[in-house]
């Protein structure tokens, strides 16, 4: 009797195990900028926090191998999607991390929809995402251009900015920071004097730095990002535009002050979901981070790291990876990470999390390298995101 027990047993162990050995792994996508003007803020940097969440959580899930596989969409919506639907349809990933670009991201939002697959979204900006073409299998995991705005436009107009001219990136994320930001600098008093716009990728900023510089605004609100917010400000800088009125990046990264260096960057306001410097737990899963990727982490690619691991975690806790299932799972359970915590995923998709007011240091006030910024203020995520009560999403009850 006790031979049987143990033969069956036996048989059971070995039936799980070679299940667990033949179940298709469970593929997440990293679709990320690792050749244009975003590699540095999300690229390589977002593949390697994706696989640092892995390494954390464990390498498998429901007896599943977790895979992360990556590609670059170049900047590129066509690209972009052209991937994401060979993804799924060839590799059966079962979700798509990342995704800079407001475009890009839109398109993916649609897509993840269409094929029932859950798409986690740290690196486009674009508050519609999670308003009006809002979906119950996205979650908007970092920031968006609501939040970037109202932090950084309405402290800027508190301290008596009143005045602004904008140097705007002529795609979607750029117009709706500008849209957002505006809001809130008129609520709070101020007034925008002007603005222009540049194509993607420009090199010389020369005629648009000379029209804000014109202008007389005391405001220099910057609504783009990656090489352009460098390029826009390094050159901002050397007009000695700082001088003469604040600057502010709507969308900036750490990266992007190592670029421009903290003699053109210094005093420039900018908002962050994350800084590397926060903490003990911060610093030490950055230095694991610098060590791979030979940079600081920013909040791209530290929401990459959050996402997948509040992913894993909704699946391991749903018992199932369906996506309906996870999402649920993912609604239900406090999101909490190294950067977030006591986060929450709202019907809409919006990852509701504090995001913090940030000051560039003067070049004699840095330590070290990457100790870039000064923490001026915390705000919560309730306060920064866009309240329900404003919401356009029809899966939020009001």
């Amino acid at each position: 009797m006790k031979k049987t027990i143990l033969a069956c047993a036996l048989s059971a162990l070995m039936a799980s195990s070679a299940l667990a050995q033949s179940a298709e792994p469970l593929r997440i996508g990293v679709l990320t900028d690792l050749t244009s003007w975003g590699r540095d803020n999300s690229g390589p940097g977002s593949v390697e926090a994706a696989k640092m969440a892995v390494e954390e959580f464990g390498p498998t899930v429901l007896g599943r191998k977790i895979e992360i596989i990556s590609a670059d969409h170049q900047m590129k919506p066509d690209i972009g999607v052209q991937i994401a639907r060979a993804w799924i349809d060839r590799d059966n990933v079962a979700a798509i991390v990342d995704v800079p670009n407001s475009a890009i991201g839109i398109a993916i939002h649609n897509l993840a929809k269409e094929k029932n697959r859950i798409a986690l979204l740290s690196g486009p900006g674009s508050s519609a995402i999670t308003d009006e073409l809002c979906s119950p299998n996205t979650v908007h995991f970092t920031y968006d251009t609501y939040a970037l705005a109202k932090v950084t436009g309405a402290a800027v107009a508190k301290e008596g900015g009143k005045n602004w001219f904008f140097i705007t990136a002529d795609y979607a994320f750029g117009h709706q920071l500008e849209r957002d930001a505006t809001r809130f600098i008129k609520e709070y008093g101020g007034n925008v004097v002007g603005g222009v716009r540049h194509p993607t990728n420009t090199a010389d900023f020369s005629s648009f730095v000379l029209q804000a510089q014109t202008s007389n605004a005391d405001v220099i609100g910057f609504a783009n990002a990656g090489q352009d917010t460098d390029n826009a400000i390094k050159q901002a800088g050397e007009f000695g535009l700082g001088q003469k009125a604040k600057l502010v990046g709507l969308l900036m990264f750490d990266t992007d002050v190592h670029a421009i260096g903290l003699k053109a960057a210094q005093g420039t306001y900018m908002a962050t979901a994350s800084y590397w410097d926060m903490n003990d737990a911060t610093r030490a899963w950055s230095k694991k981070f610098m060590e791979r990727a030979k940079t600081a982490p920013t909040m791209i690619q530290t929401g990459v790291y959050g996402s997948i691991l509040h992913y894993l975690k909704a699946i391991k806790a749903a018992g199932a990876d369906e996506p309906a299932k996870v999402m649920a799972k993912m609604r239900e359970i406090p999101i909490e990470d190294v950067f977030v915590h006591g986060g929450r995923l709202r019907e809409d998709g919006r990852v509701i999390r504090d995001i913090y007011l940030a000051r560039v240091k003067k070049p004699e006030q840095s330590k070290g390298p990457w100790d870039y910024l000064e923490i001026v203020q915390t705000v919560k995520g309730e306060d920064a995101f866009r309240p329900v009560s404003e919401s356009k999403c029809p899966l939020l009850k009001k």
